[in-house]
């Protein structure tokens, strides 16, 4: 009989310990879900460019998606089903603006979104181009470091109002980087300045400079197409840019890494000048690991390229 109990005793403890087990089990599964990133707030870019900044700004408090890969070009982006979901599920999106990436606008207006939705590039005063007897703001807004500055106070003070209780983080995070954009300002102006002054002029595929040139003091002496990617310069555009080379004495002109450099490189022959050996990042940032996969890398490569290219001498940029 006393075996007996004992069996039956262990028995029952036997089970104690399981549904005890599968109690502590089952809270620990549901501390790891409530801990999960999903909790965070959701955060949609369009641009690689705006992509990096907000990546920045917002590190590890925000669950962050950029809609373009980098190299794509954001003129002729075509959305895909994905990039809809993306949008619907946000509660925050940030775009360029100035119609940039139409593709995307067009989309984001009509998916019927409830997530907040920034322009961050029209924060800036655009520059009116005029093509074809039609005025235009100029999109290319970031090639002006001063109004990338503007643009980031802008991210920080709208992912402040999405997740308030991190906004000493997102303050910390975009002082630090408005300081290197600082630094990196001083220094581009001083590289430019380097360059022989009958020689500081910008020959591009399209065009995407008229902020840096006019920030830094360069002449935009010509371009193959215009703001957008999506025209088709003529055989008469190709030859007029040529003779507009020839006659300026530009020692290099310059492809771009988001286009197709047949085209310029046509140019290049006819005009009888070089070609930058290194192209300039215009619309998106470049590929991770590449000399142009952030925003700052981009703009001290572009100079780099230009300062080496049009005969003036580089010191490295070295951030605090």
């Amino acid at each position: 009989m006393s075996i007996d109990w004992a069996l039956n005793s262990v028995l029952r403890l036997t089970t104690v310990g399981i549904i005890l087990g599968t109690l502590l089990s089952s809270c620990t599964q549901n501390e790891v879900t409530n801990t999960s990133d999903s909790d965070k707030p959701q955060v949609v870019s369009t641009s690689t460019i705006i992509a990096d900044l907000t990546e920045t700004v917002g590190g590890d408090e925000i669950e962050h998606q950029g809609i373009l890969e980098p190299g794509a070009d954001p003129h002729v982006y075509e959305p895909v089903p994905q990039d809809s979901i993306a949008f619907e599920e946000a509660d925050l999106i940030f775009y360029n603006g100035y119609n940039l990436e139409p593709g995307l606008i067009k989309l984001m207006n009509a998916a019927g979104v409830g997530a907040k939705k920034v322009a961050v590039g029209e924060i800036a005063s655009p520059l009116e181009m005029e093509y074809d007897g039609q005025t235009e703001p100029d999109p290319h807004v970031w090639g002006n470091v001063e109004n990338v500055i503007i643009m980031v106070n802008t991210i920080r003070d709208n992912l402040i109002k999405l997740s308030p209780e991190d906004q000493e983080i997102f303050t910390q995070n975009a002082a630090k980087l408005i300081q290197e954009l600082q630094q990196l300002n001083t220094w581009i102006t001083q590289q430019i300045a380097t360059i022989p002054e009958n020689q500081r002029r910008l020959v591009t595929t399209h065009d995407a400079f008229q902020y840096y040139a006019n920030a830094y003091g360069l002449e935009i002496t010509g371009t193959l197409i215009g703001i957008s990617t999506e025209e088709q310069p003529s055989a008469q555009t190709v030859s007029q840019l040529a003779d507009s080379i020839r006659k300026s004495k530009v020692p290099a002109i310059f492809a771009e890494t988001t286009i197709n450099p047949k085209l310029i490189t046509t140019v290049a022959q006819e005009a009888g000048v070089k070609l930058a050996p290194t192209e300039l990042y215009s619309d998106s940032i470049g590929a991770p690991g590449s000399e142009g996969d952030s925003y700052i890398k981009m703009l001290v490569s572009n100079t780099e390229t230009i300062v080496n290219a049009l005969g003036g001498k580089v010191t490295a940029f070295e951030p605090l």
